[in-house]
């Protein structure tokens, strides 16, 4: 009987979430994430690759370790990005620049 992977679900939504992280939150959000997903990725593919036939969903889990990655690299990115910032221009170059962001739709 075929059965699911205990966190492939939750591997492929700690990748969206951590792509949405690396995006929206400096990119704190998105490295934890990665790294959680990541972590619970290596534990279930252990699962798989001890017995392949008895589970279903290893495309799923595939797909959120993809998705790990990029929001990985995405979120470690806006970390140097934030770090170079506020060490070259302080905290009020940033805000002036998350400011400018802001006001670029209007």
């Amino acid at each position: 009987m075929n059965q699911k992977l205990p966190n492939a679900t939750t591997v492929l939504i700690l990748g969206i979430v951590a792509i949405l992280g690396s995006c929206c939150c400096n990119g704190i959000i998105g490295v934890i994430c990665g790294l959680i997903g990541m972590n619970l990725y290596n534990k279930d593919n252990a699962l798989y690759l001890a017995n392949p036939g008895q589970y279903t969903d290893y495309n799923n889990l595939k797909t959120g370790r993809i998705l790990c990655i990029i929001g990985l690299v995405i979120g470690v990115l806006s970390l140097i990005w934030f770090i170079y910032v506020i060490s070259t221009g302080g905290w009020d170059a940033y805000m002036e620049q998350m400011e400018q962001i802001k006001n670029m739709g209007k």
